[in-house]
């Protein structure tokens, strides 16, 4: 049981060292939203997008039930 243990506790630490050793590659760091996955720099752009991805949300539900509503 101990040499299972061990053998986990060498897998767990390798994997955690190499994976943040592989994020650090990818993701630039050293200012406020490096790691989001849109472009916050442009503020127009940012807020045409926030009111699109929010604005399709709140709106579907209201367009399925008017399509429901009105099939005969």
């Amino acid at each position: 049981m101990s040499a299972l243990r061990s053998v986990l506790r060498r897998f767990t630490r390798s994997f955690k060292t190499t994976s943040v050793r592989r994020s650090e590659e990818h993701d630039p760091e050293g200012f406020p939203g490096a790691n989001f996955p849109f472009d916050i720099t442009n503020r127009y752009k940012l807020i045409a997008l926030f009111i699109v991805f929010t604005g399709t949300g709140i709106s579907v539900p209201f367009a399925v039930l008017h399509y429901h509503l009105n099939l005969k």
